[in-house]
């Protein structure tokens, strides 16, 4: 982390730093001007008017402190030794240095600051007490100088936290814009699979139908006119379907989504894709209602069986068998005899499994899918259906 990158401050706030720091200083000139005055009666045009000069510019060069920390601190620290007045300049140079929290800069203007306060004491010849220590004359600047020191440290130390606080501000709010996208992204997948489900089983059924029309010469003007119109209202729901979900992408936040088909509508499937003229055969032991979850697995591994079957068997017999109970699992079995009809290979996308996949895995359930030795085609799935709070309220628990 750069600690040298310190906020700009603007013309108040460099103002009344710098008022403060000629308050500071003001004492010290006093004290000075009235301790010559006892001595002489007259302090002498130095203090009178050169001092104050001196101080005025040393005050004026703090203000590229921040562009060249060490050379205006060490400039105007030496430039103290021969004005009281610019006492409180040399402090605010020094707390500035300080805030870039490097010892060694710190260091040189401490020794500075100290070694200049010693040789103001031979510029102003001040009276003192023959009982004075030399000591004393080194501690209190010493101790001045590691006051400035302390809130300069303490200042920087502030602003690496408030830069660090920053920074950790902004890398959650990127880190939430990725996430926000990569759930955009998700949903968006989802959306594309639900779209595959639900038009590759009509656009199948539709396929299926003009393939009958096509191979089929024989067939009576009721039965040509059957099929018709199964071609046409198939192609009318797959674009209602399509509709549908390209409202999902539209949706207002507050609106919400069509409730999507469940295991009650295994049956309606059914019965489509027997109007269609697959012949499917359904099997269901399931009295009771599953989850939603579960239940709307069922309805996409059925629906995509059935379009699998339209697709690579035509004509052929589709039994589907459906059976379990709450507190254990729902078995699915789609079997398809073979094809009675070789017609042109259909193209194969491969996202259809692989999307039933995905489904089964997330509800935790186990999908099996093999040739049957006959030349059939064999789908099983396994959901687990969990024991509901009503199951578990009749059982007492």
């Amino acid at each position: 982390m750069n600690t040298d990158v310190v906020p700009r401050l603007g013309a108040w706030q460099h103002a009344w730093r710098l008022v403060v720091a000629a308050v500071v200083s003001l004492p010290v000139w006093l004290s000075t001007l009235a301790l010559l005055r006892s001595r002489s009666g007259d302090p002498g045009p130095w203090v009178l008017v050169v001092d104050p000069l001196v101080a005025a510019g040393c005050l004026a060069v703090l203000r590229w402190r921040r562009r060249w920390p060490l050379a205006v601190a060490l400039t105007v620290t030496v430039a103290s030794t021969v004005s009281a007045l610019a006492t409180g300049a040399a402090l605010l140079a020094l707390c500035s240095v300080a805030t870039r929290r490097r010892p060694a800069e710190i260091g040189a203007v401490v020794l500075a600051y100290v070694t200049a306060s010693q040789l103001a004491v031979w510029i102003y010849p001040v009276p003192s007490s023959p009982d004075a220590l030399w000591w004393v004359q080194v501690v209190v600047p010493a101790l001045t100088a590691g006051i400035a020191v302390a809130a300069g440290m303490a200042v920087g130390a502030r602003r690496v936290e408030v830069r660090s606080l920053r920074e950790r501000a902004e890398s959650a709010e990127r880190e939430q814009s990725a996430r926000a996208a990569q759930a955009r992204a998700l949903e968006r997948n989802r959306i594309a699979r639900e779209m595959h489900d639900v038009l590759a089983h009509r656009i199948s059924l539709v396929a299926m139908q003009a393939g009958v029309l096509d191979h089929r010469g024989d067939l009576a003007a009721e039965e040509s006119r059957v099929l018709v119109r199964g071609i046409a209202e198939g192609a009318h729901q797959a674009l209602e379907e399509l509709r549908e979900v390209l409202g999902v992408l539209r949706a207002d936040p507050g609106r919400p989504e069509p409730p999507q088909p469940s295991l009650d509508r295994v049956p309606d499937l059914v019965a489509d894709a027997r109007a269609s003229g697959l012949d499917v055969r359904l099997t269901s032991t399931v009295t009771a209602a599953p989850p939603d979850g579960v239940g709307r697995t069922c309805y996409r591994i059925v629906q995509e069986a059935l379009t699998n079957a339209a697709k690579h068997a035509p004509g052929a017999v589709v039994r589907v068998t459906l059976g379990g109970a709450a507190g254990g699992n729902l078995d699915i079995g789609v079997r398809n005899g073979p094809a009675p009809v070789r017609t042109a290979r259909p193209p194969v996308s491969g996202f259809g499994l692989l999307g039933l996949g995905e489904r089964v895995t997330v509800a935790g359930g186990e999908l099996g899918h093999r040739p049957t030795p006959d030349g059939g085609y064999l789908l099983t799935a396994r959901l687990p259906w969990r024991d509901g709070p009503a199951h578990r309220h009749e059982r007492g628990v």
